[in-house]
């Protein structure tokens, strides 16, 4: 049950925060057609290759492209290797799948020098992530450049994983009771202690959808109608009537007019990925994805 990171728990995220996201300027479908038109058949390569000897990467990338959106937007800032830098960031440090985004940049720059952002690469990275783990595809609108600062501290604020220390309060004294939050099912809660007893350091990571972390599906919504949220939040998207109804729909129950989990989580990655996007003259192509040119 221990992971780095999860598939659709990150992609519910998305959902939600996705309503208040606005459209990047300037990227578009194809925009490297006639100046670098492998670069999809490259980067999905490179993505499968590292799936197939590792299926966490697909969530690994997913969640590195959201870590990039969300601090100086969508510029491959989290890429930059260094000191003091947004890798260095305690949420970031368990980021997975930089050698594929540095593997996909070796290859495109070999077949056009200076054309492809590494922000480019990770977008499409992250779609061809989802796919590979049975999720949807989506066009990916391309034209980024790559941004020049990246800073610890701006990172510190992204979304990490669940550690036991996030939840530990709901296992064994919840709101002060000295007992369990008793929206946690019960056949639930001994797998949730066996992984985080009470007396633990709260260092330990525990995937958020149980059981098809590794996978793309709608076991989430499932998870969180049955009592079986890791995290107080994701219990009480079922809890909360101003977002029950839209789990309820992803789930297709209750007669209410079914939402297409995959098609919006499509729409959404589209407007992620435009969030703060640097276009035209503004940032930089850069040649290694690690370091500013």
């Amino acid at each position: 049950m221990a992971s780095s990171s999860n598939i659709v728990s990150a992609a519910a995220l998305f959902l939600a925060i996705m309503a208040a996201a606005v459209h990047g300027q300037g990227t578009r479908v194809g925009f490297y057609s006639t100046t670098c038109p492998r670069v999809e058949t490259i980067v999905r390569s490179a993505v499968q290759s590292r799936f197939n000897s590792d299926s966490t990467v697909a969530a690994g990338l997913l969640r590195m492209h959201f870590h990039d959106c969300f601090v100086q937007g969508c510029d491959g800032s989290v890429l930059i290797s260094g000191a003091g830098t947004e890798r260095t960031a305690i949420p970031n440090l368990s980021l997975n799948g930089f050698t594929v985004i540095d593997d996909a940049k070796t290859q495109l720059e070999a077949a056009c020098p200076g054309v492809v952002s590494c922000a480019d690469i990770l977008a499409l990275a992250a779609r061809d992530a989802v796919v590979l783990a049975n999720g949807p595809t989506w066009a990916v609108p391309t034209g980024r450049r790559d941004g020049r600062i990246s800073v610890a501290q701006e990172g510190g604020h992204t979304l990490g994983t669940a550690s036991c220390a996030t939840f530990n309060n709901r296992l064994f004294n919840y709101q002060g009771t000295g007992g369990p939050d008793p929206s946690i099912a019960a056949d639930f809660l001994p797998t949730l202690r066996s992984f985080c007893p009470q007396n633990n350091n709260g260092a330990a990571r525990v995937a958020m959808d149980t059981g098809s972390q590794n996978r793309f599906d709608t076991s989430y919504f499932t998870n969180i109608r049955n009592g079986r949220g890791v995290l107080e939040s994701d219990q009480r998207l079922w809890s909360d009537n101003r977002t029950g109804n839209f789990v309820r729909r992803y789930l297709g129950l209750s007669g209410l007019l079914g939402l297409t989990f995959n098609v919006e989580f499509g729409r959404a990655m589209v407007r992620m990925g435009n969030v703060g996007v640097r276009t035209g003259t503004n940032g930089e192509i850069r040649r290694v994805c690690s370091a500013v040119n």
